[in-house]
């Protein structure tokens, strides 16, 4: 498989599908549902102070879990940020309120800019797939606690750490239809094999966080090596998943067990 530079064009669809994604998850998530208020100036600037301090109650919360752990209570972050409960409950219905505001930040300051970034440059579709992978590890391996906190909940309470994934799936999928056409391969599973590579790789990470039984960059390298592998058979068939069938890549020869020395 050829490895030319990434067409502008792709890198752009890619970057505004992670753009448009993230204005959607701010507003299926994290908007509160505001009242009319065109006609009433004072709710107008309460609600303004409201976003206000929320954001700022937000930024004394990262200082917190990155301090204090992954685990910490609202008890803790309000005694850190120098607040009562009470506030921090007047301004988030609960600790998931709480973590929704946390990872949108995580998602919008930290990740977003990063894999953009990578997604922006004009090099190689191997190196593409390397430095975005690579980006994700090292972003989270840089910032454990707040990555446990917000993308690594329990399933039943991570709504937004749900809707992130997609923003990611998303933007991979822009890039994966451009790049397949360009090859004159079928698209349509684009949605189905960005999905599946974000999946393993966020998987693979929460694992490793969890259990850190490699360096960073080795399980960057692991995962490169799975993704593009994908790849590489997905685009030799032509997208199609009845050419694979019919002829699917094939492993080496067994060679049978290792003589002893």
């Amino acid at each position: 498989m050829p490895n030319p530079p990434i067409p502008t064009s792709a890198a752009r669809a890619a970057v505004n599908a992670a753009a448009t994604l993230t204005r959607e998850l701010e507003q299926r998530i994290l908007t509160p549902a505001v009242e009319a208020v065109a006609s009433d100036g004072r709710k107008q600037r309460w609600e303004k102070h409201k976003q206000e301090r929320r954001a700022e109650l937000t930024a004394g919360t990262v200082e917190a879990i990155r301090a204090l752990g992954p685990e910490v209570g609202m008890d803790d972050i309000a005694r850190h940020i120098g607040v009562s409960k009470t506030v921090l409950y007047r301004y988030f219905a609960d600790k998931n309120d709480l973590a929704a505001a946390v990872t949108l930040w995580y998602v919008e300051t930290t990740v977003m800019p990063r894999l953009i970034d990578a997604l922006s440059g004009d090099i190689g579709d191997y190196r593409l797939v390397q430095a975005v992978i690579s980006v994700y590890v090292e972003t989270v391996s840089s910032d454990p606690n707040v990555y446990r906190f917000t993308m690594a909940r329990p399933s039943g309470s991570r709504p937004v750490a749900a809707e992130a994934e997609k923003i990611f799936a998303g933007a991979l999928e822009s890039t994966l239809e451009a790049r397949f056409a360009a090859r004159g391969a079928q698209t349509r599973g684009a949605r189905t094999w960005a999905r599946a590579m974000v999946g393993a790789t966020t998987v693979a990470v929460e694992e490793w966080i969890a259990v850190p039984d490699r360096t960073s960059q080795d399980l960057a390298e692991e995962l490169t090596m799975l993704v593009w592998g994908g790849i590489v058979g997905v685009v030799g068939a032509g997208g199609d998943p009845a050419c694979f069938a019919a002829d699917p890549p094939q492993l080496p020869p067994d060679e049978g067990p290792t003589p002893a020395g």
